[in-house]
């Protein structure tokens, strides 16, 4: 609250907090103690804005609150530890004024992913922070982000107070406590409250990222690209082939780092030798590409590359940087029939054809070989492809869609997937340029 430059009073409510949710929902049941805070510290003071959180933590049905003592919390954490875990947060604002009170309700939920952890860095980590105080008995803001993998949903929830949701509720209470000179201040609330907010750890870049669309979101823009596609390019007509690709693409997707959406491949009919993939799990295959590939573990590995983009999360990073996110916004629109999202859903699927950059790239094949050997294919397919398509690019006239046009250097590509291999590297593969120069035949 102090960040976004808001004065405030801490008081502590005197009632006891609901623990066991009887027929209510988890939701309900933070609401319910947020609201019961709210409307007691109200009754405290003459007029002026309340707020007040309710925080639970949930995994397998059983609710997890704050810890009575240390013994409780250490057995909390290690349980949490070992599954994803749902947070949950009440939140209750209340206007109150001399005539009447105001109250908008609501709340927040969050999927938090942990590493396992065990008693002794559970005990290490408790001599730096108290965990009594604390939802889960960790803090996501401090220390306890060493062993967060993964949120899904907004960051701040975790932290105990969903600053994005607490907005919505000020505008619904026709509040004005964030209109602010246009400082860095403002500049601030804009980009956390206006754009959402999502932080992650993301498993392919061993980074934590901000996102300023969820999951869902993503999933949706994914739907209307895909729209745009099947009514601009024609699908293949072989069952045969479409098979082959679903149930290897199947097989990856499966094992890969990104569980929680669901991928979907498919044919298209074209000559071209390209493969292609959009935010929230479509990937796309050319027949021209299949048409080159040796065998299935070498169509695996491609679709493993591609499948890494979408775990990486590449193509919404690559949208979230395009023309101030307008295209997002249009991508996630409710009217997919409407020509703005056909136009938005043709420049996304465009900028796709083009390609990612060099480091997204070299990430993508280096997912590529570790995705297709752990669902039982042979990774080496994928420089024996590699290899292929340097020897088709030289020989066929640049186009805006070759496979891998904008890709790095061949040599490059079999070196970073021989690491990944833990393959002796030579001397040929730090030569990262090409042998020969491109040829029109």
């Amino acid at each position: 609250m102090e960040k976004f430059g808001l004065k405030f009073k801490v008081l502590s409510a005197k009632v006891q907090e609901q623990t066991c949710r009887g027929n209510l929902s988890y939701s309900q049941l933070v609401q319910k103690n947020a609201r019961d805070k709210a409307e007691e510290v109200a009754g405290r003071v003459p007029e002026g804005i309340i707020i007040a959180a309710d925080t639970i933590c949930v995994q397998d049905g059983k609710i997890f609150g704050k810890p009575k003592d240390i013994p409780e919390a250490r057995r909390m954490l290690k349980q949490l530890s070992a599954k994803p875990q749902w947070l949950y947060t009440g939140l209750a604002v209340i206007k109150k004024t001399k005539n009447k009170n105001r109250l908008a309700l609501d709340y927040e939920k969050t999927k938090v992913y942990m590493d396992k952890l065990s008693f002794g860095q559970i005990n290490n980590y408790f001599k730096q922070v108290s965990p009594l105080d604390k939802a889960g008995s960790f803090d996501i803001q401090g220390k306890g982000a060493f062993f967060i993998k993964r949120i899904d949903g907004c960051f701040y929830n975790v932290v105990g107070l969903p600053l994005r949701k607490l907005y919505l509720m000020f505008k619904k209470l026709n509040l004005k406590l964030f209109i602010f000179p246009l400082t860095t201040t403002f500049y601030l609330l804009t980009t956390a409250f206006l754009s959402g907010c999502s932080t992650e750890y993301n498993l392919a870049t061993k980074q934590e990222e901000k996102y300023y669309y969820s999951t869902d979101q993503e999933v949706r823009m994914g739907q209307s690209i895909n729209r745009r596609v099947e009514k601009e390019w024609k699908s293949s007509g072989d069952l045969l082939q479409q098979k082959r690709v679903e149930d290897i693409g199947k097989k990856i997707a499966a094992i890969s780092d990104r569980k929680e959406i669901d991928y979907h491949f498919r044919v298209l009919d074209d000559d071209e030798v390209n493969a292609v993939s959009l935010p929230g799990g479509y990937v796309y295959v050319n027949s021209g590409l299949l048409d080159k590939v040796a065998n299935n573990d070498e169509l695996a590995c491609i679709l493993a590359h591609e499948v890494g983009h979408i775990v990486a999360r590449h193509s919404i990073k690559k949208l979230q940087a395009m023309q101030g996110y307008s295209i997002l916004r249009l991508l996630v629109a409710v009217a997919p029939g409407t020509a703005e999202v056909g136009n938005a859903a043709d420049i996304a699927f465009t900028q796709f054809l083009l390609g990612y950059n060099r480091e997204d790239e070299l990430l993508a094949d280096q997912l590529g070989a570790r995705y297709a050997k752990l669902a039982g294919y042979d990774p080496h397919g994928m420089i024996t492809f590699l290899i292929k398509l340097q020897d088709i690019n030289r020989r066929m006239p640049l186009t805006e869609r070759n496979y891998y046009k904008t890709h790095p250097y061949v040599p490059d590509r079999i070196r970073v997937v021989k690491q990944e291999l833990g393959e002796r590297i030579d001397f040929g593969d730090y030569i990262n340029i090409e042998q020969q120069p491109h040829e029109d035949k």
